[in-house]
């Protein structure tokens, strides 16, 4: 007895301890914040670091929502707003070593090209690029005033490549059958789990897309550099270039090391000049009266549901139908907002989800609400559901978008649980369709009604297309059936209304909700953003174990060939439970 009495002392004590360390922990965190504003300095050159990850939009949960992570939004804002704050002199630019991704790129590009014409410099510095950066990192940065290249260094910027995984192969070793239909012969996601290799389709769409973005890529850098488009695609089509000879090229103005360049830029500043990063620069705030435009953000796979995550390792999911059609109505129903621009990043994912989406953006317009979409690296399957039925849509020369189509079916698993001594034997009730989704293959009849479901759901795609960009059925099917295209392809079609970024969303946002052009309107953001404590709850429930483990999957899960997997294998896994998916295919652009 005495030694329970002591244990339950002990764990009473351990538990005071642990109370204490965790309120003068939040106490620690507190005092932080609230020494972490010093004043701006008076001269200031912003810094940007294309080499840092930067998500879409600002995460609302996990360990990046604490921290405060920006999105790329964000920044694209604070520098827009960096135009007119008489301290900012000019900015700082670490180019990329891989990628930044085109689209992106091109983003930066015109935010770059506004901030020059607000009468500010840029300055760049790269040190060089990898082989599997492809244009984007060189386009990102050819906006700049001067761009240094570190001695040594080599770039590398030979094209545009698309890389697919196809898995057929191993289900063929290991007697697995897929039974995944298309609607249609464009919709290539499929073509993972049905193919070796791609089909014509679906090396149709893919070359005529990185056409596109090499071509735009290429008209670029060449009227960002002042030379032709011939001579930058010569230069870049043979091969990798040290950085003296990009220097001969004039694609890139002088040698230096980082230091050095980032001493031009604060001596070009002016005297006292300081660095200040962009993701930490506060900017002049806009007055409390004026006009709203409320921002709603989605990114990632679109699912079904609410938008909590279990883990505060990771973030909740990004397009969730309950939180963003709740923003969507949220921001419709706030009298002060004068209109939304909502930012899409995703490659898709449940139709049933994106149906919840498309229908409250349908009903804030029903109130008189214009809402403009803002398209950023992809919007394609249900990512352009989501889009269709908004006031304006606007896009990058290169997001990936369309891919209008549906997919949906399952893996026969029953050859490969045989092949190591499991069996199955199934009883069934309630009619030939009951045990469709078991291990086994489809029945001809169970196979005609999984397409003829299909079927409807492509069909309800296409006529909310058609409804919502003013196009016959048979328009919408002739840039449908599951293809993908470049937002410049995509105007040409019909898909989109303009090109540009999401700057130039809001600037439209204005427009069609009465704003005058030279008022500067107050953002606000749907979903409400978290603030780093809010974010902190519920994050010091994680045991050591399950800590361990997340430390060791994540640096697996960082791979982005694994990550691309576990995208095919949640994706599969909907198929599997029956589910129907609008999703585009992977594209990996490197």
């Amino acid at each position: 007895m005495k030694t329970f009495f002591l244990s339950m002392a002990g764990a009473f004590v351990a538990m005071i301890i642990f109370v204490l360390l965790m309120v003068t922990f939040v106490g620690m965190l507190i005092a932080s914040a609230a020494n972490s504003s010093p004043e701006a300095p008076k001269t200031m050159v912003l810094t940007l670091d294309l080499n840092s990850e930067f998500p879409d939009q600002s995460p609302t949960g996990g360990f990046a929502a604490f921290s405060q992570t920006p999105g790329f939004i964000d920044l694209l804002t604070k520098l827009k707003a960096a135009e007119t704050d008489d301290a900012v002199k000019g900015l700082y630019v670490r180019g990329a070593m891989i990628t930044v991704g085109s689209s992106r790129a091109e983003e930066l590009r015109e935010a770059f090209h506004s901030f020059r014409d607000s009468g500010k410099f840029i300055i760049a510095h790269t040190q060089g690029t990898y082989g599997m950066s492809g244009p984007s990192a060189l386009r990102s940065i050819t906006a700049a005033d001067e761009i240094w290249m570190q001695p040594g260094t080599d770039l590398f910027a030979t094209g545009v490549t698309f890389e697919t995984e196809f898995l057929k192969g191993l289900f063929d070793k290991i007697d697995i059958t897929p039974e995944i239909y298309p609607f249609y012969e464009y919709k290539n996601a499929p073509n993972t789990y049905n193919e070796t290799s791609y089909t014509e389709p679906h090396r149709e769409a893919m070359t005529a897309l990185a056409d596109s973005i090499w071509s735009v890529s290429l008209i670029d850098i060449a009227e960002d550099r002042g030379l032709s488009v011939d001579a930058v695609k010569a230069s870049l089509e043979s091969g990798p270039k040290t950085a003296q000879q990009v220097i001969d090229l004039n694609l890139m103005d002088k040698l230096g090391w980082p230091e050095e360049a980032e001493d031009a830029a604060k001596e070009r500043a002016g005297k006292g000049a300081e660095l200040v990063e962009l993701a930490a620069y506060t900017p002049p705030s806009v007055s409390l009266k004026a006009p709203l435009i409320a921002v709603v953000g989605g990114e990632g796979a679109i699912v079904t549901g609410g938008s909590e995550s279990g883990s505060p390792f990771s973030s909740p999911p990004g397009f969730a139908s309950d939180a963003i059609a709740r923003a969507i109505l949220d921001a419709g129903e706030n009298d002060k907002v004068k209109a939304i621009v909502f930012r899409v990043d995703s490659p898709g994912g449940s139709p049933t989800a994106s149906d919840q989406i498309w229908r409250a953006i349908e009903r804030v317009q029903e109130d008189g609400k214009p809402v403009v979409v803002s398209m950023g690296s992809l919007a394609a399957s249900g990512g352009y559901y989501v889009s269709t039925g908004a006031d304006y849509i606007m896009a990058n020369r290169s997001t990936i978008t369309g891919s209008i189509g549906i997919f949906g079916g399952k893996l026969a698993l029953e050859g490969a649980f045989n092949k190591i001594g499991i069996t199955f034997d199934t009883v069934s009730v309630g009619g030939d369709f009951a045990d469709a989704y078991g291990t086994g293959t489809f029945t001809q009849a169970q196979e005609a009604e999984v397409r003829a479901w299909l079927k409807r759901g492509y069909d309800r795609f296409v006529g909310i297309v058609a409804d919502g960009r003013g196009m016959t059925v048979d328009e919408v099917n002739t840039v449908a059936r599951g293809r993908v295209w470049s937002g410049e392809d995509a105007l040409q079609q019909g898909l989109v209304d303009q090109i540009g970024g999401f700057m130039d969303a809001i600037e439209k946002a204005k427009e069609l909700g009465g704003i005058d052009s030279d008022v500067t309107p107050r953002l606000t953001y749907y979903p409400r953003r978290k603030s780093g404590f809010e974010a902190l709850e519920g994050l010091f429930g994680v045991s050591e174990e399950t800590a361990r483990v997340a430390g060791i999957l994540s640096e697996i899960a960082g791979d982005e060939r694994t990550k691309i997997l576990i995208e095919e294998l949640a994706a599969m896994d909907a198929s599997n439970s029956g589910q129907m998916q609008a999703v585009g295919p992977r594209i990996r652009e490197r």
